[in-house]
């Protein structure tokens, strides 16, 4: 569609406001660095000749103060058109804050927010505004906390794999020396036509990742997220160089602009780059990152945000899968009417609905909000 004819006063943005929900988990949650209870969803409305986008981040409830007072004045008025020149407009307002962290999960919430609003002023999908090169995604189902005793981690990961992801994921690294046993137990859950990964998020040291790549590569683990710290770029490519075959290494969820992927890849740190829309700048910075593994012959994988990520990763063709994260999918099914869900391992986006898909059950969420 040419730019004259959407440049009118209907797709001039005419509010914008932003809404934090605090949703504890199911069940206490750690990882090999972290532990937590509950999760943080912001919430970026715009409207626009009657129409309203959504787009959201996984945050803390420090980010919606940030886009509240700082962001929010930026986009009123804007054309729903102009992406390309409100998020620079953005980037340029937290100059003196920090572009990476909560500034640029700030932004990421307004860049998916304006894609949907332009799907639905031109009542199409996402994946066709963007042009779509499959029907669905592979996901990979990942959980397995390191929280959860044997029984839930068995049957978290077990019924993944019975529901037909071909792929699960677990995180190691708070016990090293329990790792062994349980990703033993993880492997007997799932079977052996189903594959294991791992996630370590930076929990080891180098010599540590080397010797648990070589213990994990007896379960046949086929995927090592984060042996070492991301921002161990040469740890990274050790393990990498050094890893058994058939072994990735991954790593890029927390890079926050083309620039961080970038150097990840020239430095050679990774078998499989992830980004995150809901963090990397929104879709658009999640498109630059697939445009950067194209450049580089390496496949992308969409971290968490399942919802979110599934029209742009269809429209991919170098993403390998999107990452079907417990607390996220549970959220989304929760709170969001349109929220995709696996069939036989796949999310395949409902491309008859405009935008994103989703619609926000706002009453269902009231009770979550901040």
């Amino acid at each position: 569609m040419a730019r004259d004819a959407h440049a009118d006063a209907s797709a001039r943005i005419a509010n914008a406001r932003v809404e934090a929900f605090r949703i504890p988990t199911d069940a206490p949650e750690s990882d090999g660095t972290l532990e937590w209870d509950a999760t943080t969803l912001v919430l970026v409305t715009l409207d626009a000749g009657g129409v309203e986008g959504i787009g959201y981040t996984y945050a803390d409830r420090a980010t919606p103060v940030l886009a509240a007072e700082i962001l929010v004045p930026l986009v009123i008025g804007r054309d729903a058109f102009d992406a390309g020149g409100i998020r620079d407009t953005l980037i340029r307002a937290i100059r003196n804050l920090g572009r990476a962290g909560i500034a640029a999960m700030a932004i990421s919430a307004f860049d998916n927010a304006l894609w949907d609003l332009r799907g639905k002023l031109l009542g199409v999908s996402v994946l066709d505004l963007i042009g779509a090169a499959r029907e669905r995604v592979p996901v990979y189902g990942s959980g397995g906390f390191t929280s959860y005793n044997e029984s839930r981690l068995a049957d978290q990961l077990g019924a993944w794999a019975a529901d037909g992801i071909a792929r699960v994921k677990m995180k190691v690294g708070r016990d090293a020396a329990r790792d062994p046993k349980r990703v033993a137990m993880a492997r007997e859950a799932i079977g052996a036509d189903c594959e294991l990964f791992v996630d370590a998020n930076g929990a080891y040291s180098r010599k540590q990742a080397l010797a648990m790549a070589d213990v994990f590569a007896g379960e046949d683990v086929a995927w090592f997220e984060e042996p070492v710290s991301s921002d161990d770029l040469a740890g990274l490519r050790l393990l990498r160089d050094r890893a058994p075959a058939g072994m990735d290494i991954s790593a890029g969820e927390y890079g926050y602009d083309s620039r961080y992927f970038r150097r990840m890849l020239e430095a050679g740190a990774v078998d499989v780059l992830q980004a995150d829309a809901t963090r990397c700048l929104g879709i658009s910075g999640f498109i630059e990152a697939a445009a950067l593994c194209a450049a580089a012959s390496l496949p992308l994988s969409a971290h968490c945000a399942p919802a979110l990520h599934a029209q742009p990763a269809c429209a991919l063709a170098c993403v390998r899968h999107i990452e079907y994260f417990h607390d996220h999918a549970r959220i989304e099914t929760m709170l969001f009417d349109g929220a995709p869900r696996p069939a036989a391992g796949f999310i395949a986006p409902d491309r008859s609905r405009p935008g994103l898909g989703l619609e926000f059950k706002r009453a269902d969420a009231a009770r979550f909000a901040l």
